[in-house]
């Protein structure tokens, strides 16, 4: 496999992990054949199929098994050549143009405020985005290299990388009979009226998988596309709802609000760093994405413990 270029590695990781060369391709920003024809030199390469093809299904062969775990391990020796490119770099200048979900407002700043004491000549432009669908536009327009995000976009040539947990948590008034409770079982929610977020975003997305976990369905009381006001509604007893644990570290502190553990919860999600796959990052960016990736989950894990007062957080691993 001497031979074997990084293009065709790529192209194969991408087919291996969709087990579709349509979908490989969709991400690649790439064409179906274009995709078949790298997979096809690959082969040539390797001297044996890496992938079966006899049924509707694409699957990994056994050697395919073999050529992925070591493929892997190339990209991300890759990946981390490039990152350390970056920080050689001495980035004294720039300009970093981020987006982030309304709900990451809750800690990316303070994150961002750590990035540029390491670089304080980086000029930073941050924009809100209410779902993903505007990020990906902006993405798509050019107007940001980098989104801090829930769920990564789908059907669209990205590279979405974890960098730290996202639970999110049932939140009630302090004087709400759950926030007495020592556990609060899922049925008993049946009865509950849930104020929530819009259809499409992150957080609503997070209950309805809850929800259809237990087999229930919500009783909405009410809509809102912010979760200060709904946090505002959940203190002032109109109902209760489930919210990311990260923004409502400060009334959890102050014991403005409560979050009691509740049976199947919390629901965990991940934050992604994410990036267009068919444009080359900044200096600046390439550096954020670094710092993000190694010093984002620590950061939160300081910030926002695990819940009912214990210091030990959640992480990826």
């Amino acid at each position: 496999m001497k031979n074997a270029t990084l293009r065709q590695l790529r192209v194969f990781s991408a087919v291996a992990r969709h087990l579709s060369f349509a979908r490989a391709a969709e991400e690649l920003g790439l064409t179906a054949p274009a995709v078949s024809m790298q997979i096809k030199e690959l082969e040539a390469e390797v001297g044996l199929p890496v992938f079966d093809r006899s049924s509707r299904k694409v699957s990994l062969t056994m050697v395919g098994e073999y050529v992925l775990a070591y493929t892997q391990r190339v990209l991300a020796a890759m990946r981390d050549a490039e990152d350390m490119v970056a920080r050689f770099r001495g980035l004294k200048t720039g300009v970093l143009d981020v987006a982030m979900v309304s709900t990451a407002k809750y800690f990316l700043p303070r994150l961002m405020a750590r990035f540029r004491d390491e670089h304080p000549g980086v000029e930073i432009r941050l924009q809100v985005a209410n779902n993903r669908d505007e990020i990906v536009g902006l993405m798509r327009e050019g107007m940001v290299e980098l989104a801090i995000m829930g769920r990564p976009p789908k059907n669209w040539p990205s590279r979405a990388e974890p960098f730290a947990m996202h639970p999110h948590v049932l939140v009630t008034s302090i004087e709400h009979p759950f926030a007495r409770a020592e556990k609060v079982p899922a049925r008993a929610l049946q009865n509950e009226g849930f104020i929530v977020r819009e259809p499409g975003s992150g957080t609503r997305a997070a209950l309805d998988e809850y929800m259809e976990a237990f087999q229930m369905r919500p009783q909405v009381v009410m809509q809102m596309s912010s979760n200060e006001a709904i946090k505002q509604a959940v203190m002032a007893g109109m109902g209760v709802a489930l919210l990311s644990l990260h923004t409502v570290g400060l009334e959890l502190d102050h014991n403005l609000i409560a979050s009691p553990e509740t049976e199947g919860l919390p629901v965990m999600r991940r934050w992604h760093v994410v990036n267009n796959l068919a444009k080359t990052l900044s200096p600046a960016a390439e550096a954020f994405r670094y710092f993000v990736l190694e010093s984002g989950e620590a950061f939160l894990a300081q910030h926002f413990a695990q819940g009912q007062g214990t210091q030990e957080p959640w992480t990826l691993r």
